[in-house]
């Protein structure tokens, strides 16, 4: 691919949250399960999304779900399940909406990232060639590019519109965790298992920066609105905001607990700071003066890297959504810090429109109420909800409007696409 092949991207109206969640063998400080790769429970051979220090455990208040009932000086969602996407083979790790709302892009344990057309439904791209599990997925803010994160320690740019590869990207020494691009285009900053954070230069495929970053693994990177910073954060508990251009850090937050550190990324506005920690907490921090302005509790995160997601998109709430370890998913207000709904998990063959296994990752469309989920081993599922009752930037397609009819079994049924081939 000449230099012409991957231009500078415009920005983004509201940067793609980043998500993650990775999980590996024995590091210091950091505990591993026993299953191969993202999809279930971690082994020695891959790393997956779960990673709990021993020393950390969730509180009694953390552990405890929410009921799911907002209260009555909330504003409500009301998401209901409106198609289920199968054919990854082992657990979907990671699903992405594309900035310009046609495409969902989602990643696996089975090797492959795989991208789905929200104006049809269906599967229209399968990404095969990594080696290792995937544990990330990120678009850049073109909506043509797309770079995938693997547990064989490289990092693939794909053309999203053909599906093909672009470059390979060869760097890290252990498992390539996270990756987001800057939305002002031609850098992606990658995190890993090597404890570093390296920056990348899209056109030629060079690693342009290696910043030691933590003491730990590194579970998440993201790129602030305008490009200048980038955050990351890692099972040492830190969260730490660099400068893009020269690699300096500028800030580091953590808790007083400093419990693990899941997942992180900027706010729309890039004035503040999501992350996720292993005591079943997300936190909304101002990093600029190191201080959490607003706590969120009712999922269970204690052991995976389980993302979360801002969305923006109902002119009556702005709300915080994130999986729980108990395949549920957890939409809070975020203002109010309250819960404004809770979608349960289920357990296999239970009846239900939930996850039946960890559901690890959350996505929000940028301008339809939709919301995009999925979930480890035993399930191996992408599910999209939409919220129909509440106005939103733009109507969602017209197959998803169509499958509003019925019991939310018969509208996941009747949508399944055929698995791919």
């Amino acid at each position: 691919m000449n230099d012409a092949a991957m231009p500078d991207a415009a920005p983004l109206q509201d940067a793609a949250p980043m998500q993650n969640g990775v999980q590996g063998p024995a590091q210091p400080g950091v505990q591993a399960g026993s299953l191969p790769s993202h999809a279930g429970e971690a082994s020695t051979a891959a790393p997956m999304h779960s990673a709990t220090p021993p020393q950390q455990t969730a509180g009694p208040a953390a552990a405890t779900p929410a009921s799911g009932t907002p209260a009555s000086t909330s504003p409500a969602a009301h998401y209901r399940l409106r198609k289920t996407l199968t054919g990854h083979q082992r657990g979907v790790v990671c699903v992405k909406f594309s900035p310009d709302g046609l495409t969902l892009a989602s990643c696996s344990a089975d090797k492959t990232a795989r991208l789905w057309s929200l104006e049809t439904g269906e599967e229209r791209a399968k990404l095969e060639g990594h080696t290792g599990g995937l544990s990330d997925v990120a678009w850049d803010s073109t909506s043509k590019y797309l770079a995938t994160a693997s547990d064989d320690c490289t990092l693939r740019l794909w053309d999203a519109e053909h599906g093909s590869l672009l470059r390979v990207l060869v760097g890290h020494t252990h498992y390539v965790m996270c990756c987001a691009f800057n939305p002002a285009g031609g850098l992606l900053a990658s995190g890993s298992f090597d404890e570093s954070v390296r920056v990348w230069d899209t056109r030629s495929g060079q690693c342009v920066r290696t910043v030691p970053a933590h003491s730990d693994p590194v579970t998440a990177v993201d790129f602030s609105r305008d490009g200048t910073l980038i955050v990351s954060s890692s099972f040492d508990g830190l969260c730490r905001i660099w400068n893009a251009e020269s690699g300096h850090c500028l800030k580091t937050v953590l808790d007083d607990k400093n419990p693990p550190v899941a997942f992180v990324r900027f706010s729309p506005n890039g004035r503040y700071l999501l992350a996720g920690t292993f005591d079943s907490t997300l936190r909304l921090w101002d990093f600029t003066k190191g201080k959490c302005l607003k706590s969120y509790q009712g999922h269970t995160n204690a052991k995976w890297c389980v993302a979360a997601s801002f969305s923006t998109t109902d002119p009556n709430g702005k709300w915080i959504v994130s999986g729980s370890e108990d395949g549920g998913i957890l939409i809070w207000d975020l203002n109010r810090k309250e819960v404004a709904q809770r979608i349960p998990g289920r357990t296999a063959g239970q009846a239900g429109d939930g996850h039946c296994d960890v559901c690890i990752g959350v996505h929000c469309h940028p301008t339809y109420n939709l919301l995009a989920s999925c979930a480890l081993e035993a399930d191996k599922t992408i599910k999209l909800w939409v919220d129909d009752q509440a106005a939103c930037v733009a109507p969602a397609p017209a197959w998803l409007t169509a499958l509003g009819q019925g019991s939310p079994s018969a509208r996941d049924q009747s949508a399944v696409p055929p698995a791919a081939q």
